[in-house]
């Protein structure tokens, strides 16, 4: 996959909205960054698994990316960018919840995972 400055600021802008999310609701990863992989770079279901595992390393998933990285399917470019605006992400996220009421925050989220999920059944 070539690495161009559209790429970079696609994954800029993933891991960043990623992190928001992650601090915000606690979600991240498999919620946010492997569809988005998918539908915006046009990556595998196995490319982003592989790619969102190796940004979570240190710790998390370092032995589920040795598996992904050994049969090829982590972009490590990728990876770094994700990780560094999810890392801000998350912060930014997490200020947010906190103003905003509980249970506001528990709808939100359910909705954004059924719609979401429908995109998965019915996209590509």
């Amino acid at each position: 996959m070539k690495m161009t400055f559209t790429t970079i600021l696609i994954l800029m802008i993933i891991g960043l909205l990623a992190g928001i999310l992650s601090g915000f609701a606690g979600v991240g990863g498999g919620v946010i960054i492997i569809p988005a992989l998918i539908f915006f770079l046009g990556m595998t279901q196995f490319e982003a698994q592989g790619t969102s595992l190796a940004l979570m390393i240190p710790p998390i998933g370092f032995l589920a990316a040795v598996n992904y990285y050994k049969e090829g399917y982590i972009n490590w470019k990728y990876a770094i960018i994700l990780a560094l605006f999810f890392f801000i992400g998350g912060y930014i996220g997490s200020k947010m919840a906190l103003t905003i009421p509980q249970n506001i925050v528990k709808k939100g989220f359910a909705v954004f995972i059924i719609l979401v999920g429908v995109k998965m059944l019915v996209g590509k």
